[in-house]
């Protein structure tokens, strides 16, 4: 079984992300979301919030799963005996640090890849904060993120 782990703090999942997600899952017999934990960051939604807002997205996609981790992605690819990272690109500026961090986590475990892979163009401009900042001043998400993270969105900023 060849398994693929999509790191990230998905906060929150859009349609960029679901995206890598479905065209990754094609690519792998499991397809795993590991929702980072990281202290210094301040998330919007709660780590089960978002899990639960990922399995939702992604309930019709057979091959996927959600687990959080305050590991190194390395340590938990190691643990899950998945074969490589996914990551989304999504402009020439992103490159960058991808790169240092494909090498980086290469360094750490060569047995791990990484893959790069960009979404569909209608989803290049997306990221979380974004989304965060327009559902903020409460403009329309719609056409950014699945209908459960629309709904929880508007909660959170009213």
């Amino acid at each position: 079984m060849k398994k693929v782990i999509y790191p990230g703090t998905f906060d929150p999942i859009h349609n960029g992300h679901i995206d890598i997600a479905k065209r990754g899952s094609k690519l792998f017999d499991e397809f795993v979301f590991a929702v980072a934990v990281n202290p210094s960051k301040k998330p919007l939604f709660t780590e089960d919030e978002r899990i639960e807002l990922i399995k939702d997205a992604t309930s019709d996609i057979q091959n996927v799963s959600v687990l959080s981790t305050k590991k190194l992605i390395v340590d938990l690819a190691k643990e899950e005996h998945a074969i490589a990272l996914i990551r989304g690109l999504r402009h020439v500026s992103d490159f960058e640090l991808e790169f240092q961090m494909a090498m980086m986590n290469s360094h750490l475990n060569p047995e791990l890849s990484t893959i790069l892979l960009m979404p569909d163009e209608k989803h290049i401009h997306l990221n979380s904060n974004l989304v965060k900042e327009i559902a903020r001043l409460h403009g329309d998400i719609a056409a950014y993120v699945p209908l459960a993270v629309h709904k929880h969105l508007k909660a959170k900023f009213n």
